[in-house]
């Protein structure tokens, strides 16, 4: 955590659990030995993006000074993150099932 983030440092946990949600921070794990034993090797600890990525920046003063300085610009650059970050739990969801064995 950063207190020039704008976050109350006390709230940290809950930040870090938003990032969790909105699949910024994807949880996986990946043991390739595990392939030898028939299993899969990637394992997704997180679910699937819940929450908008916007409820988790919006809590950090870096995105809120650009909405200030700049609404336009960002929620373009919001919408493309959002993007983004669907994209990324697609493709680890893709690796997942490409990597469950018999495949």
């Amino acid at each position: 955590h950063c207190i020039n983030h704008g976050l109350n440092l006390a709230k940290g946990l809950e930040q870090q659990k938003k990032a969790v949600e909105c699949g910024h921070w994807p949880l996986y794990r990946y043991n390739p030995e595990l392939e030898a034993e028939g299993k899969n090797p990637l394992h997704l600890d997180s679910k699937a993006p819940a929450i908008p990525f916007a409820d988790y920046a919006m809590n950090e003063n870096r995105y809120r000074m650009l909405k200030m300085m700049n609404p336009a610009h960002a929620e373009e650059l919001m919408a493309m993150s959002q993007k983004d970050v669907e994209r990324a739990w697609k493709f680890l969801e893709g690796r997942f099932k490409a990597l469950e064995p018999g495949k």
